[in-house]
């Protein structure tokens, strides 16, 4: 309460606040405030998430566009690479060092291709989702929305870049003498649950690499080795053969080489189903929910730490 002083001024009464004493979380409760970025309950936030939609598709249209803005080839590229890299694996690992066994060329060079194609969309989820975050840090802070919008736009951006690129795969499918075919009805499904399961990846990296930025550095390493071990260059079950039957299979079941192997095995007609693992669509749902559920559900428990510090 203030009292008027004799010039006319006003000084503050000594008399204690009936706030003094209380904390800051006492006191934003009486009267009702919030604190500002505070994480929204769970379904609240999908709320938010699915009403940040069209912001989602938009960003990673534009991302999409602008990636290989500065290049003359333009989007070629999102075509191009992928290619270039099958070309360089198949000099190595078709031709010298002989990872083609069992396999004749015009049913190794479309699996090569699948391959690359495939394993480079969840690697491309992952590099762009570890700096979903950190890259991103002047929107993060400029603007409220939802940060799980991030990576899923990029994971969704990565979508589109290989739809551009199937394009190119169904034509070396052709090529090398597989038709289209019921099978290739299982692509869908297929690319759907790899979808879930990279845009699950991009949460979790997301999170890691606003905490540690050095992680974009290491990735690079961690994915190569994914890659050697997930059979992109060669089959698992044919190059292993001779070897405890528990190494296969541990190698078969991880989420890449199950992604690849029912590509492949959607495309390829000399690619028979004896070169899955068994009960490779649970095996496949199971990557697809559980990294795609525990994912977000990481993500949005440092939803207030996002874009601080």
């Amino acid at each position: 309460m203030s009292e008027t002083t004799h010039d006319g001024g006003v000084a503050v009464s000594d008399r204690p606040s009936p706030d003094d004493g209380l904390s800051a979380a006492e006191r934003a409760a009486k009267y009702g405030l919030a604190v500002s970025g505070a994480r929204p309950g769970l379904v609240e936030y999908v709320r938010q998430l699915w009403g940040r939609r069209h912001f989602i598709l938009a960003f990673s249209q534009a991302k999409l566009t602008a990636q290989y803005s500065q290049a003359k080839l333009g989007q070629l590229w999102q075509v191009a690479t992928p290619l270039l890299n099958a070309g360089v694996y198949y000099l190595i690992f078709g031709l010298i060092l002989k990872a083609n066994r069992g396999m004749s060329h015009d049913v190794y060079i479309p699996f090569l291709v699948t391959g690359v194609f495939v394993f480079t969309f969840t690697q491309s989820s992952i590099m762009a989702g570890v700096r979903a975050i950190s890259g991103n840090l002047g929107l993060v802070r400029a603007l409220h929305f939802p940060r799980a919008s991030l990576p899923i736009s990029f994971a969704l951006q990565q979508l589109q870049q290989l739809l551009f690129s199937m394009i190119v795969l169904f034509i070396v499918a052709i090529a090398f003498g597989s038709y289209p075919g019921l099978s290739w009805l299982i692509i869908v499904p297929v690319l759907f649950l790899q979808f879930l399961f990279n845009t699950g990846l991009a949460l979790i990296v997301a999170r890691m690499g606003a905490k540690t930025p050095d992680l974009a550095q290491l990735m690079p390493f961690i994915l190569r080795t994914w890659m050697y071990a997930s059979g992109v260059m060669f089959s698992i079950s044919t190059m292993l053969a001779g070897r405890p039957e528990w190494i296969v299979r541990a190698l078969q079941v991880n989420p890449a080489a199950v992604y690849m192997d029912l590509m492949r095995f959607a495309l390829i007609d000399g690619y028979g189903s004896s070169h899955l693992p068994p009960h490779v669509w649970a095996i496949a749902t199971f990557w697809a929910v559980v990294v795609a559920g525990g994912g977000f559900v990481y993500f949005w428990k440092a939803e207030e730490r996002y874009g601080r510090g």
